[in-house]
């Protein structure tokens, strides 16, 4: 996280951060536990179990990890079917600012189950914690075209690339990636709008659960970030600039007003 002040009256505050990294796909084979993956403090086990303000695990949220998992053994079969039951049941909303707000309460009880990353994963990650898998968002952002699907890569300026995406933790495998948003991305998106039993879509199901292609950077995992100084409420997540002045916090959804422009390129080797 980067914290920067102005002084009062400063007619163009303004800062550049340059950040240079090295990224590499993950790939966790699903159907072959490992014999020793990376063990994993019960602590932090403990928390990606526990509710945020908006990726709750009881009331219809549990209702729903119950209905879906009945009959289901084992924390990977059951994180299988809660990210086919996403893949099924949701939709990639384009109307939705930004890359959602994450009320996943909100979208079982009014049953509006469309939305973007920061509502369809977070779906996926309440309903595995509330069936006692350990899960977390992961947030982050596109930097590069994807190899395989040309919905899932950066745009021009990666400003408005945002993009989250979620783990699981299972004793066998460790942390597993998983996308189910990005499936539905596809169906969208992908050649103008594809079914979900093309095989492009199913190519891009299979892959994404256990599977990242890292054309994307991640930030964090945090929920509920207290920012620094700021005298508002928490944000939900961090993964847009935030900024404040003395009439309050910036809308980190428009750019165009709360000014900031994110790039990125591939060096040489």
């Amino acid at each position: 996280m980067l914290y920067a002040e102005w002084p009062a009256g400063e007619s163009a505050p303004a800062v550049e951060v340059t950040t240079r990294f090295a990224t590499r796909d993950r790939n966790v084979d699903v159907t072959r536990p490992g014999s020793n993956p990376a063990p994993e403090d019960r602590a932090t086990l403990a928390k990606y179990r526990e509710s945020s303000k908006l990726v709750r695990t009881d009331g219809i949220v549990k209702k729903t990890s119950q209905m879906i998992t009945k009959g289901v053994d084992g924390d990977v079969e059951k994180a299988r079917a809660i990210y086919e039951w996403i893949v099924d049941n949701t939709f990639r909303d384009p109307k939705v600012r930004g890359c959602g707000v994450g009320d996943i309460r909100a979208m079982l009880e009014t049953g509006n189950l469309g939305g973007k990353c920061a509502d369809l994963n977070a779906l996926f990650v309440g309903l595995a914690r509330a069936a006692g898998i350990p899960a977390r968002d992961v947030y982050g952002v596109r930097v590069a075209d994807s190899a395989e699907f040309k919905s899932l890569g950066k745009s021009g300026d990666i400003t408005r690339a945002q993009h989250c995406r979620a783990e699981f933790y299972s004793a066998g495998l460790g942390w597993a990636p998983v996308d189910p948003a990005d499936v539905r991305k596809v169906v969208l998106e992908e050649r103008g709008g594809i079914p979900l039993d093309d095989p492009t879509t199913k190519k891009a199901r299979a892959k994404l659960f256990g599977q990242w292609e890292m054309n994307w950077l991640a930030y964090n995992y945090a929920h509920d970030v207290k920012l620094l100084n700021s005298k508002d409420e928490p944000v939900a997540f961090l993964m847009y600039p935030q900024a404040e002045t003395g009439e309050g916090r910036k809308d980190s959804l428009d750019p165009d007003a709360f000014k900031y422009k994110i790039t990125s390129r591939e060096l040489g080797a």
